[in-house]
């Protein structure tokens, strides 16, 4: 029998493990649920403890339907920017302060005055501020560490801490050009020691902790990989491979990804990339997508007009769709206007015209990547709520003029698993 190879994929509402054989054909998903995190004004986090049992749990349920002594190796994903302080020994030294915990505006500013601008680590819910915050509390006591969600989970799973990835320690200052922590990071008086020694993503860094293996019937043979963040393994599971393979996220906003074969940064529009393996994964995101379109429509009402669009007969309606003013990516404007009139008496009309002028920000989007660096767009791959719109597909394939599919698989927990196969991204 063949080997599997188990992703896990740490999450705000829950954890999800995902078993692949070689050929990645999927054996099994289980998931376990997670509590919401505790709220106080920009404050946001969690026991970490929370997410190993909720670990154990999914992976325990997959155990039911899977052979699990079969597994070769493991790779965990998690939340970009969740951060946390450990002790030699992997024990919590404080709460995990999550991804979109905002309280360090202060440390922020400190950032700002020292990080170039196309630094990962700028912004007050970026890990750097996480833990620079935590020192500036006197939080640190006797910890040795300071790991991200996914590395903890791992470092668990393998008993070797201080491991981290190129994708989850961007937010942390790590520099992916020189692939190492930069000289700045000094003037922060963070102790270099804290810091965790990164690897590319699925490098092999520990054997199965023989404990962890009996206590949920993983073969001792089994090593642990590097991960990633949830994002990336979102990508990853896509299956997009080649320079120019791009992935919209059709949301609440529109956030584009696209594989590139050098770094793209644009610090003043929101273009960052992560580093996969000798590729780069460039992104933007715009604020345009379906919060815009729920300015004006129903979800219910949107479901009833579909059928009446004609997505091969262009409406001639020039919008720019936005919930409110403001654009971040393609066009870098805090005060731009939504435009979405004239509004024609036909509903059906009016809706098709706002997919399309979401479909021009994405291709508009695409474009400033390429003026930027990337390579020509070769295809499209979609996910998100909007992906399952069909006549949506059909409008965005005649506006960015490339083939657009929706992703067979979008699971993060499933691009972890793949991750965990292949040694690496692509």
């Amino acid at each position: 029998m063949t080997g599997l190879f188990l992703g896990i994929d740490i999450g705000t509402g829950g954890v999800r493990a995902c078993a692949v054989d070689a050929r990645g054909d999927i054996h099994g998903i289980a998931s376990a649920a997670l509590p919401p995190p505790r709220q106080d004004g920009d404050a946001r986090d969690q026991d970490p403890e929370l997410w190993w049992q909720a670990a154990v749990t999914a992976i325990r349920k997959l155990g039911q339907t899977v052979g699990l002594d079969r597994v070769e190796r493991v790779a965990v994903d998690g939340t970009s920017g969740t951060l946390l302080l450990i002790d030699a020994g992997g024990r919590p030294r404080s709460l995990g302060l999550m991804y979109n915990d905002a309280r360090a505006a202060k440390e922020a500013a400190r950032i700002a005055d020292v990080a170039p601008a196309e630094s990962g680590a700028h912004g007050r819910s970026s890990a750097l501020a996480k833990l620079l915050h935590l020192l500036h509390q006197g939080d640190a006591g006797d910890a040795r560490h300071a790991v991200h969600q996914a590395d903890w989970i791992a470092g668990r799973f393998g008993g070797c801490h201080g491991i981290s990835d190129e994708n989850n320690a961007l937010k942390l200052g790590y520099d992916p050009v020189t692939r190492s922590w930069p000289a700045w990071i000094d003037h922060l008086d963070v102790p270099r020691e804290l810091l965790p020694k990164v690897l590319v993503p699925g490098t092999p860094f520990a054997e199965i902790d023989p404990n962890v293996a009996r206590t949920l019937g993983l073969p001792p043979s089994a090593r642990i990989v590097a991960g990633t963040t949830d994002g990336v393994a979102a990508f990853i599971a896509t299956r997009a491979d080649q320079p120019g393979d791009a992935v919209t996220s059709l949301g609440t906003t529109l956030v584009l990804k696209l594989l590139a074969p050098r770094p793209i940064f644009a610090a003043n529009q929101g273009v960052y990339s992560h580093r996969l393996g000798e590729r780069w994964l460039a992104g933007g995101a715009s604020n345009s997508g379906g919060a815009a379109l729920l300015m004006h429509f129903t979800v219910e009402e949107m479901d009833r007009l579909t059928p009446q669009l004609k997505p091969q007969q262009p409406t001639g309606l020039d919008y720019y769709p936005l919930p409110k003013p403001g654009e971040r990516f393609p066009i870098a404007d805090p005060a731009l206007a939504a435009r979405t009139t004239p509004r024609p008496v036909e509903k059906e009309r009016f809706f098709q015209g706002l997919l399309e002028g979401i479909a021009s920000v994405e291709a508009l989007a695409y474009q400033r990547l390429a003026v930027l660096g990337a390579p020509p767009l070769r295809r499209v791959i979609s996910i998100g709520g909007g992906a399952r719109n069909e006549a949506w597909t059909s409008i965005r394939r005649r506006i960015l003029g490339v083939p657009v599919t929706v992703a067979e698989q979008t699971e993060a927990s499933y691009g972890a698993a793949l991750l965990a196969l292949h040694g690496g991204p692509p």
